[in-house]
């Protein structure tokens, strides 16, 4: 049987320009973050929106650790992922506000984002609904012999899923190329997950159920979670063998727009703790102490990243809206 296991932090492998590509890239998912929920107060984003401030080491990290080929697939609080695989801010704020030059033509929304040209495949509004679908994903890549590795994630409410246990069953007998990433934040809505999970350490669950190895990291440290992530998929890659990881996170803001941050299920005091562990903050606080980037280029870097995302945001917004014409477009597949 296959043991759970803590991953531990790891020593920096990056170059300086490489850090601060990682510092840009995690400031990227924040301030766009910030931005769309600004666009939501102002009314601009209509239906729900999952914001992902407080997880970006865990997309950043990923997007590293694996090659542009591989394929990725999500939940609904998505804007982080198809961000890190390149999507373009614009067509990704004006997905979000419903505009036809959005990634899905404005018919997607925040919980449905897809970026096909980017191996980006959602986006999935069902709770666990993106699981059996990512390891299809991984058994085509394996049935092709087109060595790539599927890295699907999903939160620690879907867990209790039985999509999750018969998919990752398979994965283990089939010996497909997939990384299962539970993004643990924590809270599956308002729901803590002692009271949701009789097993509260995950990776024992995958490990013991389905031979399969599981690995708990501290998501809020990059570096450790790049580490964890990597070996991961060159176990996938080479040895065709899934590995789930307990991506321990945190999320600063509430589940969704509609879920104010200090909710009656968790307190001020508890997210201002958590605070202390932001992914961003323990990176600059590394890039400080080892001399790699002063507070100048930081604070130049922060200004390119908002002139960015302020532009993204303006097109966006004053992109037209759909054509009356487009309602009847994407619904069906037209065979022959």
């Amino acid at each position: 049987m296959v043991a759970s296991k803590t991953a531990p932090s790891q020593k920096n492998t990056f170059s300086k320009e490489e850090l601060l590509r990682v510092y840009r890239e995690m400031l990227l998912l924040r301030r766009f973050e910030e931005r769309m929920a600004q666009l939501y107060q102002q009314g601009k984003i209509g239906g729900f929106c999952h914001l992902y401030i407080g997880q970006e080491a865990i997309a950043v990290a990923a997007q590293h650790a694996c090659r542009e080929d591989d394929m990725m697939i999500t939940s609904y609080r998505d804007h982080g992922h198809v961000l890190i695989r390149g999507a373009d801010p614009m067509r990704v704020a004006a997905e979000l506000c419903g505009k036809e030059v959005g990634v899905a033509r404005g018919k997607g929304g925040s919980m449905h984002l897809f970026d096909v040209d980017h191996h980006f495949y959602g986006g999935h509004g069902i709770v666990g609904g993106q699981i059996p679908v990512g390891t299809g994903m991984a058994f085509a890549s394996k049935y092709q012999d087109t060595d790539q590795v599927t890295l699907c994630f999903f939160g620690e409410a879907a867990m209790n899923q039985g999509t999750l246990h018969e998919s990752m069953n398979m994965a283990s007998l089939w010996h497909l190329p997939i990384v299962y990433i539970c993004e643990n934040n924590r809270y599956g809505m308002g729901t803590a997950i002692e009271r949701a999970s009789a097993v509260e350490e995950l990776s024992r669950r995958t490990a013991c159920a389905y031979n399969i190895d599981g690995v708990a990291v501290d998501a809020m440290d990059f570096f450790a979670t790049y580490e964890c992530f990597k070996q991961a998929v060159d176990k996938a890659r080479n040895e065709h063998r899934p590995t789930f990881i307990d991506a321990l996170t945190y999320r600063f803001r509430g589940h969704s727009m509609s879920d104010p941050v200090h909710s009656h299920y968790r307190t001020k005091e508890e997210v201002e703790e958590m605070r202390k562990r932001d992914p961003i903050t323990i990176l600059v606080a590394y890039l400080d102490e080892n001399g790699i980037a002063d507070e100048k280029t930081l604070e130049e870097i922060d200004a390119e990243v908002k002139a960015e995302v302020n532009d993204a945001v303006k097109r966006a917004v004053e992109a037209p809206a759909p054509r009356l014409e487009t309602l009847y477009e994407d619904v069906l597949v037209e065979g022959n």
